[in-house]
Parts: C-alpha cells; sequence; structure tokens
C-alpha cells in the first residue's frame, strides 16, 4: 500500500471542494488552495486541467489512490463491456475499504483502509486484509467480533453525515452487510460531483 504524504483536508483545499462533505473540512470556512499563492485570481482552465482535475478528485475520495493502481482501474474498466466511465465507478465502488466506508462501519475512506488492514474485516467468513480486494454480488462483509465494539466503529455507524446506498444493505446491530448490485454513477451518493467521463478523455488522449 502506498503511503499518503499529503493530509486529508489539504487535498480538499488543493482541489477546493468538500470531497467528503464533513463539516470539518477547512473549505467550509476557505475555498481558496492552501499555501501563500492560494488566493490568486483563478484564470480558465485548459481542457487538460478540467481534465486532470477531474481525475484527482476521483482518486482523492477512495483515499488517495496511487496512480499506478488508478490506471490498472482505468485499464480494466476498458476490457469490460459496457461504458467505460460507469465500469470505473463500480470498480472503485467494490474496493473493500470502499464498501467498508459505505457501510458505515468507519468515518472516512482513508479509516476505513486502515480499518481492514489490521485485519477487522471479513468477507463470506474469511479475513481479509487487503483494502484493494473488490467484493462480488452478494458478498457478505462483517466486522469481526472482537472489533464490534471498537469505539471508532461505533461512532461511524451511528453518524448522520451519510446514509448506506441502495446498492448494499446494512445490520449495524450485527456490524455486517451485504453487497447487492453493480453501483451505476446515479446511485453512488458523492457530495460533490464526480465526471468519471473526463477522468476516460484524460487516459484516452
Amino acid at each position: 500500500m502506498s503511503k499518503r504524504q499529503e493530509s486529508k483536508y489539504k487535498i480538499n483545499r488543493r482541489l477546493g471542494v468538500n470531497l467528503w462533505g464533513r463539516a470539518k473540512s477547512p473549505v467550509n470556512r476557505r475555498e481558496y488552495g492552501p499555501g501563500q499563492h492560494g488566493q490568486r485570481r483563478k484564470q480558465k482552465p485548459s481542457d487538460f486541467s478540467v481534465q486532470l482535475m477531474a481525475k484527482q478528485k476521483l482518486k482523492g475520495y477512495y483515499g488517495n489512490i496511487s496512480e499506478k493502481q488508478f490506471r490498472k482501474y482505468y485499464e480494466e474498466a476498458v476490457r469490460r463491456k459496457g461504458d467505460t466511465s460507469e465500469n470505473l465507478i463500480d470498480l472503485l465502488e467494490r474496493r473493500l475499504d470502499a464498501v467498508i466506508y459505505r457501510m458505515k462501519f468507519a468515518i472516512t475512506p482513508f479509516a476505513a483502509r486502515q480499518f481492514v488492514s489490521h485485519g477487522h474485516v471479513t468477507v463470506n467468513g474469511h479475513k481479509v486484509n487487503i483494502p484493494s480486494f473488490l467484493v462480488r454480488d452478494g458478498d457478505v462483509i462483517e466486522v469481526r467480533e472482537k472489533s464490534k465494539q471498537l469505539a471508532v466503529v461505533l461512532d461511524a455507524a451511528q453518524s448522520g453525515e451519510r446514509d448506506v446506498p441502495e446498492y448494499m444493505e446494512v445490520d449495524h446491530r450485527h456490524m455486517k452487510g451485504k453487497y447487492l448490485r453493480t453501483a451505476r454513477l446515479s446511485d453512488v451518493p458523492y457530495p460533490v460531483q464526480m465526471e468519471p467521463n473526463l477522468v476516460v478523455e484524460f487516459y484516452s488522449r
């Protein structure tokens, strides 16, 4: 797993959006970028910069995925049948750390990645500690028994910041859930507008 070099809130300020919709985000107070040049007047962005920003937003949202891994998702999305941008979203949403975040077993994607890495999660009864593991339709994801009373899990489950999407079901009483079906872009509860079509344009230049 690549080490994340920047804090999640610095990512927010650099991109100029509240990427995860969190109340603590500094973007809520300062909409300009970080650093001494953050308040400069913005010029009209080029097509390349618009596409690059779309890629950075999507990468950042899922815990700042490495460029190498993110490109692999794009290549797999191209290889699959159907719309490439929709395939890309489906692959990203099937990451185990993304599923843990969506099911509200962790408060942020970064916390979800750490939670999986530390061995707190099972898939279909088997421990999985690989955050990039891709779940399939019908897979049952559960917090391990010894981890169900951890404060971080209970706090996340009770958080009112976001809802569990319809393509999965969750039982927070027993800390388990099921991945039901393919996630479409229109199904995913992003706090900001995501444009995977621009990401596809970026890589297909």
